[in-house]
């Protein structure tokens, strides 16, 4: 999924931030410190990065395969 743009509960933009906190965490940086130093600091702001997950890469995954399957088919 694409990291939403705002923050669904206050509505802060947290789209922004979000290629820095996921490079920074990759580093091997505490997450706490590193949503300090961005400056997010409501807790819902905060769930929205730390509960991410980017799952667009599975899914093309599996289109992929479908249209794979689906080329095949047409083949014969």
């Amino acid at each position: 999924m694409i990291i939403p743009v705002r923050c669904f509960t206050c509505g802060k933009l947290i789209g922004d931030v979000w290629e820095e906190f996921a490079t920074r965490v990759k580093a091997g940086e505490k997450a706490s410190e590193i949503l300090n130093s961005l400056g997010i600091k409501r807790y819902c702001c905060r769930r929205m990065l730390l509960s991410h997950v980017e799952i667009i890469d599975e899914v093309l995954r599996f289109y992929e395969e479908a249209e794979k399957r689906k080329e095949a088919r047409n083949y014969y």
